[in-house]
């Protein structure tokens, strides 16, 4: 696997984990809005999901493991 292989694939994770924070701070910001309030512990969990989710994708880079598709060819 090349460096820019390695480079493009970090950015990649990096992107998806800033657009999954992203959407989680949209949520948070609509039920703010709302009055409504979410609590700390369900945040946390959310941000622990997020986590995974880049550490995973960070893992599946290093060792060529293939992440999951949503949408496949055949």
């Amino acid at each position: 696997m090349s460096l820019s292989g390695i480079l493009l694939g970090l950015i990649n994770a990096g992107i998806v984990v800033a657009i999954l924070l992203l959407v989680g701070a949209v949520i948070m910001w609509f039920c703010n809005w709302m009055s409504m309030t979410i609590p700390a512990n369900v945040q946390k969990g959310y941000i622990a999901v997020v986590a995974l989710i880049g550490l995973y994708m960070i893992v599946a880079l290093l060792f060529g493991i293939p992440t999951i598709h949503i949408i496949t060819s055949s």
